[in-house]
């Protein structure tokens, strides 16, 4: 079973345990929800919303709605904030929330391996990200910036693809863990 992010369509069912238990639509009604889950959940949402908001503008430009200055500016004000939150975000959860949760049901724990994979494709997903965002800003100075506007939109749908499933996977997997457990050492 190939389980790699570029190819993978879901959490692979024998990490969706939990999930059975605790399915999605009854979240917001699960005691726990409110606090670290609803918080980690708006982070989450946060990241498609910029991913959305970059797409959106990408587009309007490139149908001429938008001026080049313009259109430059929101690339690198959303692309700024889009990249920092999401550098931070996944070093916080390597780094103190994984480590933690992957200890507390061993039927999951190769989960959080995949979950770290993820993060390493996505680092280099960003870095063409930066690059593609600096050529539109760079060529918003002079030659050509709707060329690098296409490359970026591009990129963008790419993007927003890849980390959409990993965000959905990284809920299925860790919101049924907290609702169970509490957040007990995360906070």
């Amino acid at each position: 079973m190939d389980i790699s992010l570029e190819t993978r369509t879901g959490l692979p069912e024998p990490l969706r345990v939990l999930l059975r238990d605790y399915p999605r639509d009854g979240w917001p009604a699960d005691p726990q929800f409110h606090g670290l889950v609803s918080f980690w959940l708006e982070r989450h949402l946060m990241f498609r919303d910029l991913m959305g908001r970059m797409t959106t503008e990408t587009e309007a430009f490139l149908d001429g709605a938008r001026d080049t200055r313009h259109f430059t500016r929101i690339i690198a004000h959303y692309g700024s904030a889009f990249v920092n939150q999401l550098h931070g975000h996944h070093q916080i959860e390597d780094q103190h929330y994984f480590p933690i949760l992957r200890t507390r049901d061993p039927r999951i724990e190769t989960g959080f391996d995949l979950l770290d994979s993820d993060h390493h494709a996505l680092d280099g997903l960003l870095g063409r990200f930066v690059d593609q965002a600096n050529g539109v800003i760079q060529r918003g100075q002079g030659q050509d910036p709707r060329r690098a506007a296409a490359t970026l939109h591009h990129g963008l749908a790419d993007l927003t693809r890849l980390i959409t499933r990993h965000l959905d996977d990284e809920e299925d997997l860790i919101v049924p863990v907290i609702l169970r457990d509490g957040p007990g050492g995360l906070g």
